[in-house]
């Protein structure tokens, strides 16, 4: 019998190889999503080819940043799930977008810009970029309902962060980048967790300092999105916030097909 559903989980996961480290592969053999995006790899395409992973059943598919040990991003697939990854973007020097059509939807693993600690520096850069995807993610969706998931890295609304009034101008939670993630809202997209849960208040990113994760002091920052026409097909998203290993928590969807 074909398979009728498809659960997704994504995770900034601070390092790969620190990931694995802190038992990474345990946790895929014990939850065994059918799709997981990981977001911040840090991992050179060499480094990579260097490193023996052990994903066992699934299939590997790799973007690193053209800058060693940065960004970069992987998806893991079960084998025999039919997929196709599209080409990766010429402008996309970060590794920071994947691509994958699943026949009746496409899928997006993204990890998006921070705007940076230091003085906002990246903010223009992550402004830019971020008009640059969306134009993207449109042109995509004239094709196929889109899936994206990712490390925002905005905390949308005042809910989304433990500390909103402290933070108006810290690096996702800038009203420049809030109104970005308006903009992409309103062009056709669904935060599915939100959507389900329009009250709660629940994180998925924590800084390492103060002990901001067993004060549970966090950020939601991490998402899947959809187009609004294929809501119906998801159900079930999830906020992992008791699973450790990094920084952030993994997210997750479940997709019908």
């Amino acid at each position: 019998m074909p398979q009728t559903q498809l659960t997704f989980l994504s995770w900034n996961i601070n390092g790969i190889r620190a990931a694995v480290r802190k038992g990474f592969g345990d946790f895929l053999q014990q939850h065994k999503p059918d799709v997981i995006g990981l977001q911040e790899i840090k991992i050179s395409e060499a480094a990579r080819l260097a490193t023996e992973f052990d994903f066992a059943g699934y299939t590997e598919v790799w973007h690193s940043a053209d800058k060693p040990g940065y960004s970069g991003t992987a998806t893991l697939i079960k084998e025999g799930i039919k997929h196709t990854v599209l080409p990766k973007l010429k402008w996309d020097h970060e590794g920071r977008i994947q691509t994958i059509d699943f026949g009746s939807f496409i899928f997006l693993n993204i990890y998006f810009p921070n705007a940076s600690n230091d003085g906002l520096k990246r903010l223009a850069f992550k402004m830019e970029w971020n008009d640059k995807l969306l134009a993207y993610l449109k042109t995509l969706e004239k094709k196929k309902p889109l899936v994206i998931a990712g490390d925002y890295n905005v905390a949308h609304h005042e809910i989304d962060l433990a500390r909103p009034k402290e933070n108006t101008e810290s690096p996702g939670f800038t009203p420049e980048e809030r109104a970005w993630m308006t903009k992409f809202l309103e062009a056709g997209f669904v935060d599915v967790w939100r959507s389900e849960n329009p009250e709660k208040m629940q994180y998925t990113w924590w800084s390492q300092r103060g002990g901001a994760r067993s004060r549970n002091v966090g950020w939601r920052i991490d998402y899947f999105c959809v187009s609004k026409k294929f809501l119906p097909k998801v159900s079930k998203p999830i906020i992992h916030d008791k699973i450790m290993g990094s920084d952030h928590c993994p997210v997750g969807l479940t997709v019908n097909i």
